[in-house]
Parts: structure tokens; C-alpha cells; sequence
């Protein structure tokens, strides 16, 4: 049974890099698998942060509030290492990073609270200015809308019920898009976790760090793992080990994402070897932990080319 979602939740986990001056979006371009010099201001991007061996060391919601100044939206547990790395690159680019979560407020929309707040947003990570607001159509949970919704600070929170903050991170992890978080830090490269398939990864830009290695696996057939949504009845925490039966003494993949079900148990992202998603039983935590139950992508996947 689908859990109905609906209402306006603070985002207090998420944070803000903000890059500004005339070089944000070249800068950005040679850093990041996404394409930000052709980014426009009705749209937002899904992109990933990678070591040069194509190893996501963080992940973000981007946007254009004009094209001197770009938001990177992330998870805060790892913003100020992300911002750390991100600058020592800048070197002789017009562009200054900094910590700009204070200078903002992130809420989640979900359900008719996302409708009724930005009903001309249908894809997702399009985007549209509402007042000083940025509203960001972000993948459904099970069909329901949600929105994410990047305020200047003190403003008026959006219209809605309060929602519990539980019930958005569930929320999260049945889209299944997966967030970077310190636990899964260069983890996974980002086709592991169906990057390319939400649309994470622009194949057709230039240079960035690990480019090499994400293209190689998406274009010669190398990819091993794909992530999928499971449930446990137990909890589950963001990088347990996941084993399967056939092979009790290696892990065949990762918790990336989890939380509690409103209906019981827990569910998750996983990313585990695409031939132990063919069947047998599943562990999580060790042979012998909890049984795990994998569930179909929420999307289509990109077939390899």
C-alpha cells in the first residue's frame, strides 16, 4: 500500500555551496559530471563531485540563480570537506566558493503541498523562481511530487502541512536517487548508483575528474553493480555491507541510502552486483543478517551503449 504523502518539511541535513563571479559555471564545468555551461535558469541539475578514479566524493542538486552565481545543494555532513576540495582548484577562475547554508532555507514539498506550491514544474530538475524562492522538481516517491524548495533565510516558510522530516528522508530513498553522505564517501563511481539514468551525468562535455573511468564504464560494458530499492524489517543503516548467499565470505554491495518505512521495517538504496539482483537470498550487515528484498528501479534504466 502507498504511503500518501503531503505537506512541507525543513531540510536541515542539506546544505549550500554557492560559487559566484563570471567564471562559476566554466569553473564548475571542470569539476563536476554535469554540463553547467550550458545549464539555463528553468532547469537544475543532478551532478556528482569525483576523485580521478572516477570515485563520487559528493553529490549535488545544482542551479543557476543568475550565471554568476550557481547553488550546489548537498548533504551538510560532508559540505565543508567538498568545499575544502572544490576550492584548491579554483586557481586562476573568476570564481569564489563559500558555505552559504546560513544565507538560505531548504524545505521539502511532497505531495499537493509540491502541486499546489510549483504546479508549472512536471519534469524533474526543472525549476522556476517563485518570488525570491527557487522551487526544484525533484523525482517522484511512488508516484507523488516532490519539490525542493531554496528560500533566502527568515522568509516565510511555503504553504502546506507540516510533514515529518522521517516521512521525506523515506521519501528520498524511494525515488531512488541517492544523496553522497560521509559514510559512502568515493564508494561508488556514479553509474553504481544510476546516475546516468536520472540524469547525473552528461557524457557529451568536456573534462572532469574520473571522466575517464565513468565513460569507460558506461561505454565498454565494465559496470559490475546497479542500485536498486530494497526493504528489510529491520534497520538499516547507510553503509552496511550487503551479502549474498552464493558468496558468504565478500560483501556484493552497499547500503547507500535507508530509512524508516511508515508502513514498518526499513527501506534503502542498495548498490550490489547486478548478478546477485538475480536472485537468492540477501543479507544485510553479515551471512546470516537481516534478509533483504530487492524491489524494481522507480525509472528506466540507460541501457549500456
Amino acid at each position: 500500500m502507498t504511503h500518501v504523502l503531503n505537506g512541507v518539511t525543513p531540510l536541515n541535513h542539506l546544505g549550500i555551496i554557492r560559487v559566484e563571479g563570471e567564471d562559476a559555471a566554466s569553473f564548475l564545468q571542470g569539476q563536476l559530471t554535469q554540463d553547467f555551461g550550458l545549464l539555463g535558469l528553468s532547469e537544475a541539475r543532478l551532478a556528482a563531485y569525483c576523485t580521478p578514479k572516477g570515485r563520487m566524493q559528493a553529490s549535488f542538486v545544482g542551479f543557476k540563480r543568475s550565471h554568476a552565481d550557481i547553488l550546489l545543494v548537498c548533504s551538510r555532513d560532508i559540505l565543508p570537506t567538498t568545499l575544502k576540495r572544490l576550492s584548491m582548484f579554483v586557481l586562476r577562475a573568476k570564481a569564489k566558493l563559500r558555505d552559504a547554508t546560513a544565507e538560505f532555507d531548504l524545505y521539502g514539498l511532497a505531495g499537493g503541498a509540491a502541486e499546489q506550491a510549483a504546479p508549472g514544474l512536471a519534469l524533474p530538475w526543472s525549476r522556476a523562481d517563485i518570488g525570491t524562492a527557487t522551487a526544484v522538481r525533484l523525482y517522484p516517491a511512488d508516484g507523488q511530487a516532490r519539490v525542493l524548495w531554496v528560500a533566502p533565510a527568515d522568509e516565510a516558510a511555503p504553504a502546506g502541512l507540516a510533514l515529518e522530516a522521517e516521512h521525506w528522508m523515506w521519501s528520498d530513498v524511494r525515488s531512488g536517487v541517492a544523496t553522497i553522505t560521509a559514510p559512502i564517501v568515493e564508494a561508488f563511481v556514479p553509474q553504481m548508483l544510476n546516475y546516468e539514468s536520472v540524469g547525473g551525468v552528461n557524457f557529451k562535455k568536456g573534462c572532469y575528474p574520473g571522466q575517464e573511468v565513468v565513460a569507460r564504464s558506461q561505454f565498454r560494458g565494465t559496470l559490475k553493480r546497479r542500485a536498486y530499492l530494497a526493504h528489510a524489517e529491520s534497520a538499516l543503516q547507510v553503509g552496511q555491507e550487503v551479502f549474498h548467499e552464493s558468496d558468504p565470505s565478500q560483501p556484493c554491495g552497499l547500503v547507500a541510502q535507508a530509512a524508516a518505512a511508515p508502513g514498518g521495517g526499513w527501506d534503502a538504496i542498495v548498490s550490489i552486483q547486478i548478478s546477485a539482483a538475480d536472485g537468492g537470498r540477501l543479507d544485510v550487515g553479515g551471512p546470516g543478517g537481516a534478509p533483504l528484498s530487492l524491489q524494481p528501479t522507480p525509472y528506466p534504466l540507460l541501457a549500456d551503449v
